[in-house]
């Protein structure tokens, strides 16, 4: 049994791929393995102004579930998201709108790693989302030095966008802990020679397969995908 703190970051091959919808499935299959979880969205945009402070949808979610997490019930908002951004737009621009200068110095500065059992920081974006004009995300997971968990966005096109993450992760000296194939814009052509390929040309396993969700009343069911994810790489 592994009982080493883990912090994960969750990288996805572009922006819309369900990096929050998977991150939330993560936490819920841990959870369920008695874990203590935590899961982080440092920066975001697109908010509403709620209770007195902006307050990103994706940010409430992972929130809503950190907070089962035994001893985290109080967890505030601003320790999940500390950087919100009203305008959905690129974080880099949102920041710069709002007088803020995003650097991989500040997002240290602002982000504390709660000692759970494990962490989860979710990116924003695609891995290469700019934090100004010389610095992007990946520039502080390299700094912190953690793995990476990619989120596979399953559409035309997504083999390139997987494997130019990978190599970068690989070249930055990172550990790619796993990835998920995420069918968020749902079925695919030829899903499973896609797939056999990526299995084939990315070293890290595959941590599940998960199939576009019913998103007809509450949303996505993070439980149902939680069953579909593969635990080794973490217990």
């Amino acid at each position: 049994m592994n009982n080493k703190k883990e912090t994960l970051f969750i990288a996805g091959t572009d922006t819309e791929v369900g990096k929050t919808f998977i991150t939330q499935s993560l936490i819920s299959a841990l959870l369920s393995h008695g874990k203590q979880v935590i899961g982080l969205k440092p920066i975001a945009s697109g908010a509403e102004f709620v209770d007195g402070q902006w307050t990103n949808e994706d940010g409430q979610k992972i929130l809503d579930l950190s907070r089962k997490s035994p001893g985290f019930e109080q967890l505030g908002y601003s320790e999940v998201n500390p950087l919100c951004f009203e305008p959905a737009i690129a974080p880099h621009i949102a920041a710069q709108e709002a007088g803020i200068e995003l650097s991989v110095s500040e997002l240290s500065r602002l982000i504390d790693f709660p000692a759970s059992d494990y962490l989860f920081v979710e990116g924003a974006g695609g891995w290469l989302t700019p934090l100004n004009g010389t610095e992007t995300y990946a520039d502080w997971v390299e700094q912190k030095e953690l793995d990476v968990i990619l989120v596979v966005g399953m559409k035309l096109g997504c083999l390139n966008h997987a494997m130019l993450t990978v190599r970068d992760i690989e070249r930055r000296g990172l550990k790619l802990r796993g990835w998920v194939a995420n069918f968020v814009f749902g079925e695919m052509n030829r899903s499973e020679q896609n797939l056999d390929w990526l299995k084939k040309n990315i070293s890290a396993p595959c941590l599940g397969i998960v199939p576009q969700q019913n998103t007809s009343q509450q949303g996505a069911d993070f439980e149902i995908a939680s069953q579909l994810l593969n635990l080794r790489a973490f217990l």
